[in-house]
């Protein structure tokens, strides 16, 4: 197996923006979802015998326009497919705008290729409806079969719809209504909160902002929306020297990847690391009778056995040793990115590992 070892020599912290760093409180997307149908399809759609929720959605579809089936018929649907819709809706997005929304085939078509989706309301998660989906699908696979051979590329009973869901409502957001906002860091960090709250103070004025906790910096905005966003504007352009992350190292067992972070150090330790390997071959040999016996000719199996230790030598940990001198180390004696997670685990169990080590 082809192992990767990446590592992190980042020298030093650089200034990033707030931007960069956090979100603000409430301003988010939200997802949307909603059931339909996609009709005029070749011949691809739903089996009615094994999707009876198709035939049951495609009567109550021709109910609404006054086309009343007797309660024994059962409409054909290979042109008919039942799907899911859903879409993202994006913060502040109002009535009239338009969405991309993405459409996965629920029962057992083959491919949706060529449909056209119905309208179809797309519910948030209070029940209320947002938006209206309809349109032409976009499918980027397609499958043939014939004569038993069958080949598919892609996925083709998934497609989507660019700008094709109509927003109807708006969701409320707190960012109009309220004279204070939080930033949220991607990442919990002491140290990044404090220099936060200590940069818009020197910006907006003394009191301007007060860190909540780790990860939540409050900050007192104008009353009038334009100000506001004129002052978030300001805000977020602000640039910080975040906080140093935690010594880690970051095992991914099944690659074989490891990253190190560059404040990963190792107390005084001694590791000797070699590799036994067995070989085994097979060389059979043919036994004839004796002349004039009644014996039979019989292969006899033969095995040799080889035992290969590799000699790698031992290397030592002096004190608060540093990345790149434990790479270089393990480098000398051949160990593979595959060894060097055995190694980081064994010094971790001996304690003379100085950071978190992650095996995903």
């Amino acid at each position: 197996m082809t192992a990767l070892l990446c590592l992190a020599l980042a020298s030093g912290v650089h200034a990033e923006r707030i931007k960069d760093l956090a979100s603000i409180g409430g301003v988010r997307s939200n997802q949307l979802v909603g059931y339909g149908l996609v009709v005029g399809l070749d011949g691809t759609g739903d089996q009615t015998s094994q999707t009876p929720f198709t035939t049951q959605s495609l009567k109550s579809f021709l109910q609404n326009f006054g086309v009343n089936l007797p309660p024994n018929a059962n409409p054909q649907t290979k042109n008919v497919a039942s799907v899911v819709v859903h879409a993202s809706l994006p913060p502040f997005a109002r009535p009239g705008q338009t969405i991309d929304v993405t459409v996965l085939s629920l029962g057992n078509a083959k491919s949706l290729r060529g449909g056209s989706l119905l309208m179809t309301p797309l519910k948030g998660v209070d029940g209320q409806v947002y938006a209206m989906a309809q349109g032409n699908l976009a499918v980027s696979g397609f499958g043939a079969e014939a004569d038993g051979s069958k080949i598919t590329v892609n996925v083709p009973s998934t497609g989507r719809i660019p700008n094709g869901a109509t927003v109807e409502r708006a969701v409320p957001s707190p960012f109009r209504y309220s004279d204070r906002l939080t930033l949220q860091l991607h990442d919990v960090d002491f140290t990044t909160v404090k220099r936060m709250t200590d940069t818009i103070n020197a910006v907006a004025g003394p009191s301007s902002a007060r860190a909540i906790d780790g990860s939540t910096v409050e900050v007192i905005t104008p009353v009038d929306p334009a100000r506001r966003v004129e002052f978030v504007s300001l805000i977020e352009n602000l640039t910080i020297d975040p906080g140093e992350s935690a010594a880690k190292v970051i095992i991914n067992a099944r690659t074989g990847t490891v990253v190190i972070g560059q404040h990963v150090r190792v107390l005084p330790a001694a590791v000797s690391h070699g590799n036994l390997t067995v070989t085994i071959t097979s060389d059979p040999i043919v036994s004839q009778p004796g002349p004039f016996s009644d014996g039979d000719t019989v292969v006899v199996p033969r095995s040799d056995i080889e035992i290969t230790e590799e000699g790698n030598r031992m290397f030592l940990f002096e004190p608060g040793v540093t990345l790149d001198e434990i790479v270089r180390a393990v480098n000398e004696v051949g160990a593979a990115p595959g060894d060097l997670v055995a190694i980081m685990e064994a010094l971790k169990q001996a304690g003379a590992l100085r950071a978190r080590l992650e095996v995903m």
